[in-house]
Order: structure tokens, then sequence, then C-alpha cells
């Protein structure tokens, strides 16, 4: 029990802390602001408590998966889209361009549904915790195809 716990607390202090850093070293400032963006566009001030939940639900999904089976495949699902996850402000933001950050949404994506799909029968409770985020990532990859198409 002293174990998992220490897992769960890695794990969450981790992805938030990754997230939170990705973050900051990659804000959308000017150029982002002259874009022409969908009316479904969110306020900018959204986005962060949005994703420290995410986050949060990730790193226990995460944490879940790593205590069941460390190498199994639905762990390597996981880090593929946790990966994808911290590219993709770089790319979007960091280089602006909203094709290479839809590049990496699409697969980012992807690799979400399927972790839902090999989760659902081994682990209800980490499935849930992803179903809320297969939701954003899909409005983020609607918003950034959007972006894309309007400038």
């Amino acid at each position: 029990m002293k174990n998992a716990l220490v897992v769960y607390l890695v794990f969450i202090a981790v992805v938030v802390t990754c997230g939170a850093l990705i973050g900051i070293n990659n804000v959308p400032g000017d150029w982002y602001q002259s874009l022409n963006k969908p009316p479904f566009n969110p306020p900018n001030w959204i986005f962060g408590p949005v994703w420290t939940t995410l986050y949060v639900m990730i790193a226990i999904a995460g944490a879940r998966t790593w205590l069941r089976s460390r190498m199994g495949g639905r762990m390597q699902l996981w880090g593929s889209q946790m990966l994808l996850n911290f590219l993709w402000s770089p790319m979007f933001f960091g280089m602006q361009s909203p094709a290479a950050g839809l590049i990496i949404i699409v697969p980012m994506l992807i690799c979400i549904i399927a972790f839902i799909i090999l989760t659902s029968s081994r682990d209800r409770l980490s499935m849930l915790l992803f179903i809320p985020y297969a939701a954003w990532v899909g409005f983020a990859a609607l918003l950034n195809a959007s972006i894309l198409y309007l400038n």
C-alpha cells in the first residue's frame, strides 16, 4: 500500500510538473492572438485549470497501469500519448505551426482512444479517467484543424 501511494504521488508530480513547465515555456503569446480562430475557441483562462485537472487524471491512470503491468501494451500506449502530449505545445506554439500541431495531435488522440479500449475490460477507473481527456483532445484537434484551415 505504501509503495503504491509513492507511485501515485510520483506520477502526479511528474506529469503535472512536466505539463506546467512545457506550458510556461510555450506561452501562446502575440502570434497565437493574431491568428484567425473559430467561434468555438474557448477563452485562454480555461486551458490552465482544464489541463491541470486532466494531468492529474492522466497521472492516476498511468500509476494504476504501471502498478498492474509496467511493460505491457497499455503502459506503452500511456507513455506514447504522454510523449505526444508533451510535444504538442512546442510544435504548435513554440514552432508557431498549427500543421505540426495537427501532425502530433491526431496520433495522440488515436493513442488515447486505444488506451481507453484496451483498458475498458481491465481497469474501468483508468478508462473512465481517460474519457474526459479523449473528449478534450478531440475538441483540441478540431480547434487545431480549424486554426490551420483559417490561417
